[in-house]
């Protein structure tokens, strides 16, 4: 039962909802160059089961690792934190 709380969460932003029940998450984060010290943004797009199709672009969300469901997803939205306006 201790592994079920130890899963990978990210935020990022919705960037696309066409597809059912699936949406692609974009994360971005920041890290220093370690050379050079220059802040990099780094962005990674992750494809997330919507299980009610809630999302839409733009929204703010929290993603859950999770099984594999398909060929490409491996996350889960796990909380709607902002709707887009």
């Amino acid at each position: 039962m201790s592994e079920r709380n130890a899963r990978k969460t990210r935020i990022g932003t919705v960037v696309s909802d066409k597809m059912e029940k699936s949406v692609v998450v974009n994360v971005q984060r920041q890290i220093t160059h370690s050379k050079y010290g220059k802040i990099i943004r780094e962005n990674k797009r992750y494809v997330a089961h919507d299980e009610q199709n809630e999302c839409s672009i733009g929204d703010k969300v929290r993603i859950i690792e999770t099984r594999p469901l398909s060929k490409t997803k491996r996350w889960r939205v796990g909380t709607l934190l902002t709707k887009a306006q």
